[in-house]
């Protein structure tokens, strides 16, 4: 079968992906920080050299810790305060995105952090979705197919969640397809968030919730077993609760919960490793978490502080845990099944675009 086949370099390029966990602010072109950042006057950037300031981003978040992984946002967050800013940058999300092979994309941002200068949650939401459906219709002309959904983020340590939750209701099936919490996870539970969580499920809403990341299982536990969440934003510390010490491993409860239900993971394998979870890329946990059969999904989480793209995380995976065509296959497929859309047009792009595509150029 050609799906046992190892790809290449160049054949993972060209795979169709799936990415649920990608941020908005997280994955700006260096030359378009520089741009916005001069017409707007502002002078905090460590150099004017796009290469240079790349670089920069990539060593500060190369730290080991979440706390100061979050702090080189302080300049994107800042280059992004004007609806025309907010645009360009959701348009080239999504031409970057589909260069990649990219064909679904959930993109996520808080709403709350783009209103410094004046602009209401609502219109900061208008500019993100405009400039997605800008970035569609350009890579469509490049002969790129993606679709883009939006995700509105509430910042954990703050106390604006319900804002973003009813935008989430107000603008559904106008492009946002679900809601998160992002920010710093130890001493802000999710139970913090616990009404926003009770009037989402009310409306029907889908949500994930960043949990196990830099903290451990009461993390993952507040947020699938008290908040109700449906995915998890990383999720890489439910290893925590695996056994390793006898020749099979032996799950927990939450583990086997966790697990047993299908609760799809969101790992970022990079992003990881410079906050801390993992030493290296063959140490990373979607290793044997996906050889367990969790719900395992693999993303980008902020493609400039990591300097990566879904087409090195597949690479770096082919590389570190030999996977094959079928496991990148594997990993698509669970993304586009959890994602946020409608059943069908889950299914749709699985049948009509993931699976012949493996097989055509598995087959090469």
């Amino acid at each position: 079968m050609s799906l046992s086949n190892t790809p290449s370099v160049d054949q993972i390029k060209r795979l169709p992906k799936a990415l649920l966990h990608d941020h908005l602010d997280g994955g700006l072109r260096p030359e378009t920080i520089i741009e916005i950042a001069q017409k707007m006057g502002y002078k905090k950037l460590p150099t004017q050299d796009p290469k240079k300031l790349a670089e920069w981003f990539e060593e500060s978040c190369n730290s080991h810790s979440l706390v100061r992984y979050l702090e080189t946002f302080s300049h994107t967050i800042a280059v992004m305060q004007t609806q025309e800013a907010i645009i360009q940058v959701a348009r080239e999300c999504a031409i970057d995105l589909a260069r990649d092979g990219v064909v679904y994309a959930e993109i996520r941002g808080a709403p709350e952090l783009f209103t410094e200068q004046g602009l209401s949650i609502d219109q900061v939401v208008e500019a993100t979705l405009e400039g997605y459906k800008q970035g569609v219709a350009e890579a469509a002309k490049e002969g790129n197919k993606i679709r883009v959904e939006s995700l509105l983020c509430g910042m954990r340590q703050n106390n604006r969640s319900q804002e973003a939750a009813v935008a989430v209701v107000k603008y559904r099936n106008k492009g946002v397809v679900g809601f998160d919490i992002a920010g710093p996870e130890d001493g802000f539970p999710p139970t913090n968030q616990i009404d926003t969580f009770g009037y989402l499920r009310k409306e029907n809403a889908h949500f994930t919730i960043h949990a196990g990341e830099a903290y451990g299982l009461p993390s993952i536990w507040e947020a699938i077993q008290i908040c109700g969440a449906e995915r998890l934003g990383h999720g890489v510390r439910i290893i925590d609760d695996i056994d390793f010490s006898a020749d099979k491993p032996k799950l927990g409860l939450l583990a086997s919960y966790v697990r047993d239900r299908r609760i799809p993971l969101e790992l970022c394998p990079t992003s990881n490793l410079q906050t801390g979870a993992a030493k290296t890329y063959a140490e990373h946990p979607i290793g044997i978490l996906s050889k367990l059969r969790f719900r395992v999904t693999l993303n980008t989480d902020n493609r400039l502080m990591s300097n990566t793209s879904m087409s090195n995380e597949m690479t770096q995976c082919v590389k570190s845990f030999d996977w094959k065509f079928v496991d990148l296959q594997r990993v698509t497929v669970n993304a586009l099944k959890s994602s946020f859309i409608p059943f069908e047009e889950r299914l749709e792009i699985i049948e009509k675009v993931v699976k012949p595509a493996y097989l055509a150029i598995s087959a090469e």
